[in-house]
């Protein structure tokens, strides 16, 4: 009777458990994809947490299962064994399960990791949009360079279509992160990244950065409207009607440390995002989102007429030496 009392408590425990677990499913925006690149992390962590289940659940179960089966109890009956010592089956099991697990995740895991690159082109018979995403203190500037508009902490892109997004900071380091269309990528001063996303379906999702960044960090929020490719077009029209035009005085007011609601430019100065990613570069030139790169003209010149004005010391240095040994 108390054994079936008992099974029945840790089955209602087990329900209860579930429940409570599944019902915060609706806020997991990142097991509710929305795009190719979320759909496939998405079935990583699935894997992965099946995969982990196989040895979690059943060393979970047996340990209720032993600490009932070996109670401290004057009507336990259960056989004990306290000079037991070795079981060739068991040691098979507990070590062949987990390594044939181990294996299986890292060759699952290798296999997406090359799958997932964030710089690797999404397949697609339609044309790449680039994006150049820049975080500063604290809020997002979007600029489409091909259309000649800017947006702060609102992002609005086509459906069905690859968003190439270039990244850097202008601001301590940040995490762009668009939790339904895939995984977060770091924006780093000096560097330019490049991730690829796309959004299968029309509708709002929720962009954030990820990466703590001081006093107003949970402000770092901007939402992403992904619509029809006659939508997106009438809004670009509409941003270049926008009488706000983004000046490099008016850059550089931006990024001052701040919050900001969200804001639309008509124009952009040229070259914007390059010259965000250079000045951070020391006279490095930034190639396919690294810093190493060739010297500027700039650079160049300051190291040749620094070896010129040595070379002259060196030689005043010698004449000095000569007279004085005279």
């Amino acid at each position: 009777m108390k054994k079936r009392k008992l099974v029945q408590a840790g089955m209602l425990f087990m329900m209860v458990a579930i429940i409570l677990v599944l019902s915060g499913c609706s806020q997991a925006m990142v097991l509710d994809p929305k795009g190719p690149v979320g759909a496939e992390q998405r079935d990583l962590i699935v894997i992965a947490t099946i995969l982990c289940g196989v040895i979690l659940v059943p060393v979970l179960v047996l340990t209720g299962w032993i600490v009932w089966r070996y109670r401290d109890s004057k009507t336990n009956k259960a056989s004990y064994k306290p000079n037991w010592s070795h079981s060739t089956s068991l040691e098979v099991i507990w070590w062949a399960v987990p390594i044939i697990i181990i294996v299986t995740l890292a060759v699952i895991t290798l296999k997406y990791t090359y799958a997932l690159e964030p710089s690797k082109p999404l397949k697609s018979d339609k044309e790449p949009i680039t994006i150049q995403v820049t975080s500063l203190d604290w809020k997002w500037l979007f600029t489409y360079p091909e259309q000649g508009i800017a947006t702060v902490n609102y992002l609005q892109i086509p459906e069905d279509t690859p968003i190439k997004f270039e990244l850097t900071s202008d601001a301590p380091m940040n995490s762009f992160w668009i939790p339904q269309l895939g995984g977060q990528i770091y924006t780093m001063s000096g560097m330019a990244m490049t991730l690829y996303l796309q959004a299968d379906e029309i509708g709002h999702y929720f962009g954030t950065g990820a990466n703590f960044s001081g006093e107003h960090f949970a402000d770092m929020t901007f939402d992403v409207n992904a619509t029809s490719r006659e939508d997106f077009d009438s809004f670009i029209a509409k941003t270049k009607k926008v009488p706000t035009k983004l000046t490099k005085e008016g850059y550089e007011e931006l990024a001052m440390p701040g919050k900001s609601g969200v804001k639309y430019f008509s124009e952009v100065p040229e070259g914007l995002f390059e010259q965000v990613v250079n000045k951070y570069t020391n006279g490095q030139s930034v190639h396919n989102g690294h810093g190493a790169g060739h010297e500027s003209k700039e650079t160049k010149e300051t190291k040749e007429t620094t070896k010129k004005e040595s070379s002259m010391n060196g030689t005043q240095m010698d004449h000095s030496q000569m007279n004085m040994s005279k």
